[in-house]
C-alpha cells in the first residue's frame, strides 16, 4: 500500500512544524507541497531527512515554489513545464521506484487567474494549455502517472459552497472547467470523485469570514491519476485536521492510497 498527498502549506518558513508533525500522524509515501514562498537554499532537507524522507524542490522568493518529499529516491526530476517560458515556479515532477512499479508525480502550484477578464486570466489559459500538451507526452512516457497540487479550480458545482452567487466567478468559469475536464480526456481521473464523499467537503477555505468555521469552501486542491493506476486506488480523502491549528494554512491535505 502506498499513499501519496497534496499540500498547499502557504509558505513552508512558517508551516514547516505543522507539515513535520502531519507527517509523523500520516507517514504518506510521497507528498506534493505547494506556495513554498521560499528559494532552494532555504528548503529544510535536513527537517524532512530526519523523518526518513528526501526531496526535491524549486522554490521562488516571495512568491510560488513547489516541492515533492518521498520516502522513495527521486529521478528525472523536471521543474516547471519544458518549452514553456515561465518565470513563476509552479511545477515540479519526478519519478518514484515503488514496490508496484515506478510512480511519475507531478506537483503544480496551478495559476490562480485572479478574475476572468484580467491579463491573469489569460496567463492562466495559456499556462493550462502548455501544462496538458506536456502531459500528453509524460502519460505516453510514463503509464503510472499522477497529477497533484492546488489547481485553483473547483471541477463542478459541488465542489463550491455557493455555486449560484460564484458562478462566472474565478475558480468556477466554464473555461476553467474545460480545461480541467481536457486534463480527464487525456486519460486522468479525479481520485476524489472515485469514492462516495461527505456532501460539502472542500479542500480551502478563506482566512476571512469564519470560512472554515462555517465551512464557505472549495475544493481546488487535487490528485489525477491515470488509467494504470485508477484500479489501485482504494481512498482518497480531505484532512480537515491541519485546518484547526493555529495559524493554519488556508489549504488541507489530500491523500490517496494506492493498494489494499
Amino acid at each position: 500500500m502506498q499513499r501519496i498527498a497534496t499540500w498547499n502549506v502557504n509558505s513552508l518558513s512558517v508551516r514547516l512544524p505543522q507539515v513535520l508533525e502531519w507527517l509523523q500522524a500520516n507517514p504518506v509515501d510521497a507528498l506534493g507541497l505547494q506556495e513554498l514562498k521560499l528559494v532552494d537554499e532555504k528548503f529544510p532537507h535536513e527537517a524532512f531527512n530526519a523523518l526518513g524522507y528526501q526531496a526535491v524542490s524549486f522554490g521562488q522568493r516571495t512568491y510560488n515554489g513547489v516541492a515533492i518529499v518521498s520516502r522513495a529516491p527521486l529521478r528525472d526530476v523536471v521543474r516547471n513545464i519544458p518549452g514553456h517560458d515561465d518565470e513563476q515556479a509552479r511545477v515540479i515532477a519526478a519519478t518514484l521506484d515503488l514496490p508496484g512499479g515506478p510512480l511519475r508525480l507531478v506537483n503544480g502550484y496551478f495559476v490562480n487567474g485572479q478574475a476572468p477578464d484580467s491579463d491573469k486570466f489569460t496567463y492562466k489559459m495559456g499556462w493550462l494549455d502548455a501544462l496538458r500538451a506536456w502531459l500528453q507526452g509524460e502519460l505516453a512516457q510514463h503509464p503510472r502517472l499522477a497529477l497533484v497540487g492546488d489547481f485553483n479550480i473547483a471541477p463542478e458545482d459541488r465542489d463550491s459552497f455557493d455555486p449560484v452567487g460564484l458562478a462566472g466567478t474565478i475558480h468556477h468559469t466554464e473555461e476553467e472547467r474545460a480545461h480541467f475536464r481536457a486534463l480527464l480526456e487525456l486519460g486522468l481521473t479525479d481520485a476524489f470523485r472515485l469514492f462516495e464523499q461527505p456532501d460539502k467537503t472542500f479542500s480551502w477555505w478563506d482566512y476571512r469570514m469564519l470560512g472554515f468555521q462555517k465551512n464557505r469552501g472549495l475544493r481546488i486542491d487535487h490528485i489525477l491519476v491515470s488509467d494504470a493506476l485508477r484500479p489501485q486506488v482504494t481512498a482518497c480523502h480531505v484532512d480537515r485536521a491541519p485546518r484547526k491549528n493555529k495559524q493554519p494554512s488556508d489549504h488541507a491535505p489530500v491523500v490517496a492510497t494506492l493498494g489494499g
